[in-house]
């Protein structure tokens, strides 16, 4: 079922690889998206990052090792990447743009087995022996602020 979620919103529970960092969110994730973008790219060390848009408010994190990296996105407005500095797992990023959400890094959940992504974006960057699915949006670098699959808005 692809560009869909689960109704009743997974348990979402999750942490670094050393668990030194433990976080949760009681919230629903407003959109999972694949990011092709050279940054993601580079602090993956793989092909594109998997993302979980959740809203801040609803975040909760444990752990004292939490360390940060900023650069400037696209946008030319700050992105601020926290990972652990014990196992240097990347947890979530902050994003300046979109100040009311907080981006987790998928492979952090404790579960992972609900996440159906609904977009790629920055696809003008994505490797070429990716293959992107056609059944999900896609765009050339990022959707309209705000703006969710579907023209669900997510603020």
């Amino acid at each position: 079922m692809p560009g869909g979620l689960v109704e009743e919103g997974p348990n979402m529970v999750g942490g670094c690889l050393c668990g030194d960092v433990r976080y949760e969110i009681d919230a629903k994730p407003l959109l999972t998206a694949l990011c092709h973008c050279e940054d993601c790219q580079k602090q993956t060390g793989s092909a594109f990052s998997v993302l979980v848009a959740v809203p801040r408010c609803s975040l909760w994190i444990e752990g004292e090792h939490m360390a940060a990296f900023e650069s400037v996105g696209a946008s030319g407005h700050p992105v601020t990447r926290w990972f652990c500095s014990g196992c240097g797992s990347s947890v979530l990023s902050d994003v300046a743009i979109t100040p009311d959400l907080v981006w987790i890094r998928a492979g952090t959940l404790d579960d992972r087995s609900w996440l159906r992504p609904q977009m790629n974006i920055w696809c003008d960057s994505a490797q070429p022996w990716v293959l992107l699915e056609r059944a999900i949006p896609g765009f050339a670098k990022n959707p309209p602020i705000g703006v969710g699959p579907g023209g669900k808005d997510l603020a």
